[in-house]
């Protein structure tokens, strides 16, 4: 072998390695099938520069974000998009309760970048460093975050956000993971490539072995000051004698100073949209079935990732953006019919 060429093989190693560490991972899907509703986002970009929402503070923006988004129509398993190839997508045009706090996050988190940037597949590339272990979405169905809790777990770990559910009287959660192994049929990866059934199943045991808290519904009123505009409130409901995460949504504060529930739901009262609910407290006794709450506070882009993900970034910027375990993120939840 030529010594030039041995000597040049770590050197492209380790500049493949970085970029799929930073989320730049290849995909053969078209673009229209990973991102749709191009125009709603570019007016949401471009409503936000002009209202200067960068200058809000990050959960308030984030809330903000999710407010322009109300009166979108529910749309379930938007994330299924293929038979086969697992790619970074995002649908402005309908959402789940999972996506719609996803989009917000994503999109308070772009405006840290310059207006050069505001374009879809760097929107993307925020949605992989959430959505994925790592950061990084390697092809397969495996490498999403398919469970709240793990996605939790995952993003406190990397910086991208505080997990403060232990802190505000949580305690440990009896956990349950088996919607996936049991709902199989429902999802279109899973019905298209069964070997994938023991590994989710797998996944699904260790979710449940890990310690995971959550705080009891009847303690939300007491820790109801403490939650602020833009964190992620995830709703546990009880499950034969455990329980697990059913729903997802926003933490709004409206004029009143009331803490209210933000999200995207299949209520037919709401009409089956993106909507602000009732206070929270209100929400969850409105269902005999929830037990408590989540509560993660999404931070912005460490200075290292908006530099990656800048247009001027180039490959030594890349080499050295970040460390690889420093970056990891979750898939989608389907939300209960009653919710």
């Amino acid at each position: 072998m030529n010594n030039s060429l041995f000597r040049l093989i770590p050197f492209t190693l380790l500049v493949l390695t970085s970029l799929a560490t930073l989320g730049y991972s290849q995909t053969t899907l078209p673009f229209e099938t990973r991102f749709v509703g191009v125009e709603r986002f570019e007016e949401l970009m471009a409503e936000a520069r002009e209202k200067n929402w960068e200058t809000l503070p990050f959960g308030k923006r984030v809330s903000t974000i999710g407010y322009s988004l109300l009166g979108i129509p529910y749309e379930n398993y938007t994330l299924e998009i293929d038979d086969h190839i697992e790619a970074p997508s995002a649908n402005f045009d309908g959402m789940d309760c999972w996506t719609f706090f996803e989009i917000s996050v994503a999109a308070a988190r772009m405006l840290d970048l310059p207006e050069s940037s505001h374009d879809p597949e760097t929107f993307l590339k925020l949605i992989e460093l959430d959505r994925y272990h790592g950061g990084v979405c390697t092809g397969s169905y495996l490498s999403r975050l398919h469970y709240l809790e793990d996605w939790a777990a995952d993003n406190h770990a990397r910086g991208l956000m505080v997990n403060l559910t232990q802190e505000l009287r949580g305690r440990k959660a009896p956990l349950r993971c088996r919607e996936m192994t049991l709902g199989w049929k429902y999802y279109r990866y899973m019905r298209n490539n069964p070997d994938l059934r023991e590994d989710i199943q797998k996944m699904e045991q260790r979710v449940e072995r890990e310690r995971h808290y959550y705080i009891h519904e009847k303690d939300v009123p007491k820790i109801e000051d403490q939650i602020q505009d833009g964190d992620v409130i995830g709703i546990f409901s009880h499950n034969s004698r455990r329980i697990s995460t059913s729903h997802v949504g926003l933490a709004y504060r409206d004029q009143e100073g009331t803490l209210r529930f933000m999200h995207a739901t299949t209520q037919s009262r709401h009409g089956r949209k993106t909507a602000l609910d009732s206070r929270l407290t209100t929400y969850l006794a409105r269902f005999p079935k929830h037990a408590g709450i989540l509560v993660c506070r999404p931070r912005p882009l460490p200075e290292n990732l908006k530099s990656s993900l800048s247009p001027q970034a180039d490959t030594d910027d890349i080499s050295f953006a970040s460390e690889p375990s420093s970056l990891r993120l979750k898939p989608f939840l389907k939300e209960q019919p009653s919710l």
